[in-house]
């Protein structure tokens, strides 16, 4: 099965219109929604001009940190597909799903093995689990083999830290979806020559699928 893309933190036109339009695009566009510790933050106003762009083939994701019912509100009308969400339990996750009716990517933070296991709390309402790291923001990276060997019956997303030149052969083996953002950056911003190449490089991995 071929692997799948999300590019995160995306924050303008110049880089999101070259999403949408490239000849191999991302199957996931994710928008940083309500954490302003993040650089990659987009606040409401720009949000919703942003998404004013027609996504094209692309799925947009709202990615949410235990969000309040005043930002849900607020965004509940934009063309979101899925909402990502960090730091909700069961009963939030569900009463978001349920009100909102969104597909959710439930976030799992992994420091340690026992981490993982936390996916299992999500069965029954997340459409796709992410294992990530604790770091958030600031794209750390976690031991990939705590996930190789569990059979999900759900799609898996992997983020934290995957990078521009890594080898993608070694990710189809654990995920069916690879989550970057600070690997295509320069200075901190979309850099839209190594979004190219990455690009490039799923494209070839799909034509050797």
């Amino acid at each position: 099965m071929a692997l799948k893309l999300k590019i995160c933190g995306i924050s303008n036109t110049r880089a999101l219109e070259f999403l949408v339009n490239h000849k191999r695009p991302p199957e996931f566009i994710g928008f940083i929604v309500n954490y302003p510790k993040s650089k990659r933050y987009v606040n409401k106003e720009k949000l919703s001009k942003l998404l004013k762009i027609k996504k094209k083939n692309c799925l947009y994701v709202a990615v949410l940190v235990n969000p309040e019912k005043k930002i849900l509100e607020e965004i509940k009308n934009l063309p979101f597909d899925y909402y990502q969400l960090y730091d909700c339990d069961f009963e939030e996750t569900n009463a978001i799903k349920k009100k909102y009716n969104k597909k959710i990517i439930t976030a799992v933070t992994v420091e340690n093995a026992d981490d993982v296991n936390k996916y299992k709390i999500y069965e029954n309402v997340a459409d796709i689990y992410l294992f990530d790291s604790k770091g958030y923001e600031k794209s750390k990276s976690f031991n990939h083999s705590y996930i190789e060997n569990i059979n999900f019956e759900k799609e898996v997303m992997l983020a934290g830290d995957i990078q521009l030149d890594d080898n993608l052969e070694k990710y189809k083996k654990i995920a069916d979806i690879i989550d970057i953002s600070g690997g295509l950056e320069t200075f901190g911003l979309k850099d839209i020559s190594k979004i190219e190449i990455f690009l490039n490089k799923m494209q070839k991995l799909d034509n050797e699928t």
